[in-house]
């Protein structure tokens, strides 16, 4: 379920048939984050994670044609196995960062498996809100093919 709380913010949320524990680790362990992250159809040939708060991040993605895009940022929060709050901006042609955004993931167990609440903010226009609304929808697609 996609909602908008406010112009300047995307919310998803959908319930897997996992752990906390384990779904946590699929957005924290490389070897596992590479099976799903980014839009279906999508691979990632070079990521890195520095797993703690203020550690950085980086991956890109590379569609089906060869094409690429990169996105990095910084993690804020990592609260095992609770909340993965990092920043995300996308890499411009001219290789500076893009516009900056918080996307926070919390992991909640309810009966069957774990709530996934992922919250980004605050976009400048709607149609990158929307834009990031389906790359979302379509990379936890790909993570519900995990479990």
């Amino acid at each position: 379920m996609t909602s908008v709380v406010e112009v300047r913010v995307l919310v998803v949320e959908r319930t897997f048939p996992a752990t906390p524990e384990k779904l946590f680790a699929a957005w924290t362990r490389p070897d596992i984050l590479v099976r799903w992250w980014g839009p279906e159809g999508m691979t990632i040939p070079e990521h890195s994670i520095d797993l703690r708060e203020g550690g950085k991040w980086h991956t890109t993605m590379r569609n089906a044609d060869g094409g690429e895009v990169f996105v990095s940022g910084v993690y804020k929060t990592i609260d095992r196995p609770k909340t993965l709050a990092f920043t995300w901006a996308w890499r411009q042609p001219d290789g500076s960062r893009g516009e900056e955004t918080v996307v926070t993931v919390t992991f909640q167990a309810v009966k069957g498996g774990t709530r996934l609440k992922l919250d980004q903010r605050s976009f400048a226009e709607v149609s990158n809100r929307d834009n990031h609304g389906m790359g979302w929808n379509s990379s936890l697609n790909c993570l519900e093919k995990l479990f």
